[in-house]
């Protein structure tokens, strides 16, 4: 499986940041940067390769490449039209996310919690979305509304009755089926003109017309994750997010003994 990532933007919401200029994904937090820390998650769970669709300062992020000694492991895909919405970068992906194989589609910008991507990853559901139900309500959050334990919105805004909602935390896991109906609707909005809408466009229309049971959520509700849009998240993703990454991280790591223990007595127990 690879990972498709979106990373042409100009992060035009972080002018005011001394990051301004700086493709999102080189975002240097904690001493590592965003680019990095997705190299080291993806290779810890076996994805065989990260495609990052390139527009913004693309060849900052080429050094960067090379300076993580990751150009066999990293490819990139440049959008010209990166100015645009990022629709267009997902149609200059088209060719990746087609490739005949599930496939991982996600946005550059955000700093997680490593659980989150395994449960994205390790969940049984062919097609997958990651949802929280711990988020700030507003017109920036990309919700996904649930009734009935289907998915039945997936916008900024609200149009739908649900059950429960919770924010996108913008991975998806995609069957090759569902991967190619999304880049054929693609398509189709480019042909209509439509070249700044946000990707999540044509991924709504095919997700809410699939029959019942193709999509599927994870919750990750608890988890920390933030997606860097404003110079504050900059900072609340250094002094608050990657703290408790680390300390979840290491309460994990404590608890694993204890589990292999319990482990290693069920046969003495039985």
């Amino acid at each position: 499986m690879k990972a498709v990532m979106l990373a042409a933007g100009v992060g035009a919401r972080l002018a005011d940041s001394p990051a301004k200029n700086s493709p999102k994904i080189l975002l240097n937090i904690g001493g590592k940067s965003l680019l990095q820390r997705h190299i080291e998650i993806l290779k810890r769970h076996g994805i065989d390769e990260l495609v990052i669709g390139v527009g913004h300062q693309s060849q900052e992020i080429e050094h960067k490449i090379v300076e993580l000694n990751a150009q066999d492991y990293v490819r990139t895909v440049y959008n010209k039209s990166f100015e645009e919405g990022s629709i267009v970068t997902l149609w200059a992906l088209r060719d990746e996310l087609c490739c005949g194989e599930q496939v991982l589609l996600m946005d550059a910008d955000v700093l997680y919690d490593e659980e989150a991507f395994n449960r994205l990853v390790n969940s049984r559901h062919e097609n997958c979305l990651l949802l929280d139900r711990a988020f700030e309500d507003g017109d920036e959050p990309v919700k996904i509304c649930v009734r009935d334990g289907e998915i039945v919105e997936f916008r900024k805004w609200l149009s739908a009755e649900f059950d429960f909602c919770g924010e996108s935390m913008g991975f998806f896991k995609l069957s090759a089926k569902e991967a190619e109906k999304i880049i054929s609707q693609t398509e189709l909005y480019l042909r209509q003109g439509r070249r700044h809408e946000p990707y999540e466009e044509p991924l709504r229309d095919v997700l809410l017309t699939s029959q019942r049971g193709v999509f599927a959520f994870e919750d990750i509700t608890g988890l920390s994750w933030i997606e860097i849009d404003f110079a504050a998240d900059i900072e609340r993703a250094s002094s608050e997010i990657l703290p408790n990454m680390l300390r979840a991280k290491n309460n994990r790591e404590a608890a694993l003994p204890v589990i292999q223990d319990i482990d290693q007595l069920k046969p003495q127990i039985q």
